[in-house]
């Protein structure tokens, strides 16, 4: 099975799901550092439908300035294209394999795809 992570390696969260994801047989990792290489506004829509969230549930909050620009209260359109722009804005880590997508805060939230 393939499993992709949207990866920031300075993120205890996302190095441990990392660390789960390459400790399962039979999983083959492949890691994108957002921060560098940032997913489109179209790929984060499709990763959150099939997380089973709204764009605003996956909106990093905490050491960004969403809060103050009013994005957890925007349509998906505006949070998505801000996060596009600004990857930090980014929840984190997503996680996706061919049984679906997760936003695994916790970690252990990446069992439910593999």
């Amino acid at each position: 099975m393939k499993a992709t992570i949207w990866h920031n390696p300075k993120c205890g969260t996302s190095r441990k799901t990392l660390a789960i994801l390459e400790e399962t047989p039979g999983v083959e990792v492949e890691i994108v550092e957002y921060l560098k290489t940032p997913p489109t506004a179209d790929k984060l829509a499709q990763l959150y439908r099939d997380a089973g969230i709204t764009p605003q549930q996956g909106l990093r909050t905490r050491g960004t300035d969403a809060i103050e620009r009013g994005l957890p209260d925007a349509d998906d359109a505006t949070v998505l294209a801000a996060m596009a722009a600004e990857p930090a804005l980014i929840e984190r880590p997503l996680v996706e394999t061919e049984r679906g997508a997760r936003l695994c805060r916790p970690q252990e939230t990446v069992h439910e795809i593999l």
